[in-house]
């Protein structure tokens, strides 16, 4: 039997977009062979809905709206900080990349490991990672995101990682397990890099842990084309606005855990 964890991601896949809308939508349809107007509304709903969620600027908008906001962090900013230590929180893998031969970070966990990378080379900063098997890793991944995450270090920028969390699920085992390894060296401020949109929820779990957190975002929602294109459907918009529909019931869910 799956545990609580375990059905977590296809719990999170049925209520986040497309599925919810595409099973109001099917419902609609049913709903319509007796109840014709009430089932044509909602079909009407699921597929307006699906439209204005597959726009990008729908997804900006969202992003401002429902989700904290932080500024990005600058260089100088951090070197006048206390901040003892960057902290690099894991976004997924491929488990196996056939180009490569072996598991590679999706775009996501790479962007974050290049920011974190790149305020360690400005800053001289010792950098930690945490990642391990997400509840909804692929049964084909057998390395941890930490491994997958120190080999790119080591390969893509010539960086060692200080400290490396490869047990973390979710967000808020990234900060509990990775608290212990780093009081080991009295770290306690950090920087943390992760996208702008998981930052509010990062940075919770994180100073629940005990950490000091000065918020290092990277891959903010900002628009991207000309007005026209921006409410045009596309899979880049319905991503982002997923992620951004994501992350606000987490915070909603994290007030009460």
């Amino acid at each position: 039997m799956m545990t609580l964890g375990e059905l977590k991601p296809v719990l999170t896949a049925l209520v986040l977009p497309p599925a919810s809308l595409l099973l109001l939508l099917g419902f609609g349809l049913l709903l319509a062979a007796r109840r014709r107007a009430a089932g044509l509304l909602l079909a009407f709903v699921a597929t307006a809905g699906l439209w204005l969620l597959s726009c990008h600027a729908v997804a900006v908008w969202l992003a401002l709206n429902l989700l904290p906001q932080y500024a990005p962090l600058t260089v100088t900013a951090l070197k006048a900080s206390p901040v003892q230590a960057i902290v690099v929180l894991g976004g997924g893998v491929h488990p196996l990349a056939p180009e490569y031969g072996e598991a590679q970070a999706t775009p996501p966990a790479a962007a974050r490991l290049r920011y974190g990378a790149w305020l360690a080379r400005q800053t001289g900063l010792p950098v930690a990672f945490a990642g391990g098997l997400g509840w909804g890793a692929a049964e084909a991944q057998t390395l941890p995101e930490g491994e997958v995450a120190r080999r790119a270090a080591l390969q893509d920028y010539g960086m060692s990682l200080r400290w490396i969390d490869s047990q973390s699920r979710d967000t808020a085992e990234n900060a509990q397990l990775l608290r212990p390894l780093m009081q080991k060296d009295n770290i306690q401020r950090i920087a943390l890099v992760t996208h702008a949109w998981h930052m509010g929820r990062s940075v919770t779990a994180f100073e629940r842990a005990g950490f000091t957190v000065t918020p290092a975002p990277t891959g903010f929602i900002l628009p991207s084309r000309n007005g026209v294109l921006e409410w045009l459907p596309s899979a880049n918009g319905l991503d982002a606005s997923r992620v951004v529909i994501k992350e606000w019931l987490g915070l909603l869910v994290q007030r009460f855990t």
